[in-house]
C-alpha cells in the first residue's frame, strides 16, 4: 500500500471566507467553474465562533452565506448537509462559543439551460433518479461560458420531450442541476444525475462519505505489479501546467485513494479494474501515470495513441492498415456505479457496456497478446458482459 505521511488540513483552504466572515461568492463561482472535470468531493466552508452569540444556526448561516436565501439554508440544514461540531443539527440549533460549523455549498447563480436534442443513452430512470451511459467527446455540464452542447442541455430537452418531471434545482443556479458527480470529457461510463433536491443531497452525501462503490476499467501501458494495490497518494493543481493535476504533497494536495486490481494481462499492456475512494479530478489517470503504468491513449500524461499495427505486429488483423488508430482518447470506462437508493433505501448497481473503440482495444489485445487472467479477489465488473 503507497500511503503519503499525514498533513494537517488548513482551516479554510478554499480561500472562501472573506474579510468579515462572509464566504466570498465569486471565489465559490470560480472554485466550480474550475471544477469540470470528475472531482466529486462538495465545496465545503467551515466556521468557528468566537463568542457566544445564542443565535439559531439558520440565522447565523443567512449571516454567513448572504447569497443563500433562508428557506435554501433550512433545506441544506434537513438535508444533513451541515454539522456543528461533527453532528448533524437542526435548523433552531443555538450556536454557543467554541462551535464549529461546517456547510456544503451549493453553487452560486448563473443562468439558463437551453435544451438540446443530443442522443443519450439512459441506462435506468425514475421519478428520482436518471442514470446515463455517458459517450465519449461530450463534457456533463456547462463550464468556462460554454452554455452548449453538454449532457446537462441533451437531459433539459429529454425532460421536455420525452418524460414528466426535471432535474433538481440543486445547482440550477451555476448550470449544473441535478449533477451529482462529473466525468472527464472523453471518459465514458455511468453517470447519475438527481431529479429532485432530497434525491441529490442523499446521494451526494454518499458519494461525500464514500459509500458509493465506483469501477472503472482501463488499459495502461506495461505488465502492472503487484496484482493488486492501494494507491493513497494526495494531489492537486499542477503547479504550471493549468489544465493537469499532479502529485502534491504540500498544502495544497486532497487525499487521494485509488485501489486497482489487474484483470488481464498481455504483452507490455494490463487491463486493471479500479475502485476509486476518492473522486479527484484525472485521480486515475495521474495515480496510474505516477506509478509508472499511464492509460492508453492519454497523452496529457503520458500515455500513447494506439494503432491497430502496435498492437497485432505486422501480421496485422485482416480487416484494417497497420497505421489505422485504435482509440484516440484515454481507455477509461467508468463501468460500474453502486450506491443505495435515496426513497427506497435498496441498493442500486449500474454497469454500463464498453464503447465500441474500447471494446476493439481490448480485443486485440486477446487475439495478439495475452499473457494471462490472474484471479484477484474484491473484482466485481463482469468481463464477460462488458465485452
Amino acid at each position: 500500500m503507497r500511503t503519503p505521511p499525514r498533513r494537517q488540513a488548513p482551516s479554510d483552504p478554499n480561500g472562501l471566507i472573506a474579510p468579515g466572515g462572509k464566504v466570498d461568492r465569486q471565489q465559490l463561482f470560480a472554485l466550480y467553474e474550475a471544477d469540470s472535470g470528475d472531482d466529486e468531493t462538495p465545496i465545503s466552508v467551515s466556521f468557528k465562533l468566537t463568542r457566544d452569540l445564542n443565535k439559531r444556526l439558520d440565522r447565523y448561516l443567512v449571516d454567513r452565506i448572504p447569497f443563500l436565501s433562508r428557506t435554501s439554508l433550512q433545506k441544506i440544514i434537513k438535508e444533513r448537509a451541515v454539522t456543528v461540531n461533527g453532528k448533524v443539527p437542526k435548523a433552531s440549533t443555538k450556536l454557543r462559543l467554541g462551535d464549529e460549523v461546517v456547510a456544503v455549498l451549493p453553487p452560486p447563480p448563473s443562468t439558463e439551460i437551453p435544451p438540446e436534442d443530443i442522443p443519450l443513452d439512459i441506462l435506468f430512470e425514475d421519478d428520482e433518479l436518471v442514470v446515463i451511459n455517458k459517450r465519449d467527446d461530450i463534457i456533463v455540464h456547462p463550464a468556462r461560458g460554454n452554455r452548449s452542447g453538454t449532457l446537462i442541455n441533451g437531459l433539459a430537452y429529454h425532460f421536455l420531450h420525452n418524460t414528466s418531471g426535471g432535474l433538481s434545482k440543486v445547482g440550477t443556479e451555476f448550470a449544473r442541476p441535478g449533477v451529482v458527480h462529473r466525468l472527464d470529457r472523453h471518459t465514458t461510463g455511468v453517470l447519475v444525475f438527481a431529479k429532485t433536491e432530497t434525491a441529490h443531497w442523499r446521494v451526494s452525501k454518499q458519494f461525500e462519505h464514500r459509500t458509493v462503490d465506483k469501477r472503472y476499467l482501463a488499459v495502461v501501458h506495461g505488465q502492472v505489479e503487484p496484482s493488486a494495490d492501494v494507491i493513497d497518494i494526495p494531489l492537486g493543481k499542477h503547479q504550471t501546467a493549468r489544465e493537469k493535476y499532479a502529485v502534491r504533497w504540500d498544502a495544497t494536495g486532497k487525499p487521494s485513494v485509488t485501489i486497482y486490481r489487474v484483470r488481464e494481462v498481455y504483452k507490455d499492456y494490463t487491463l486493471l479494474e479500479l475502485q476509486i475512494k476518492t473522486g479527484r479530478t484525472h485521480q486515475i489517470r495521474v495515480h496510474m501515470s505516477h506509478l509508472g503504468y499511464p492509460i492508453v491513449g492519454d497523452d496529457i500524461y503520458g500515455g500513447k495513441h494506439l494503432t491497430v499495427g502496435d498492437v497485432t505486429g505486422p501480421a496485422g488483423d485482416g480487416k484494417r492498415s497497420l497505421r489505422d488508430p485504435l482509440i484516440t482518447r484515454q481507455a477509461l470506462h467508468a463501468a460500474l456505479l453502486s450506491f443505495t437508493h435515496p426513497i427506497s433505501d435498496e441498493r442500486c448497481t449500474y454497469q454500463a457496456p464498453l464503447p465500441a473503440d474500447f471494446k476493439d482495444l481490448v480485443t486485440l489485445l486477446r487475439n495478439h497478446r495475452m499473457l494471462e487472467t490472474p484471479n484477484v479477489s474484491g473484482t466485481t465488473i463482469n468481463l464477460t458482459e462488458m465485452i
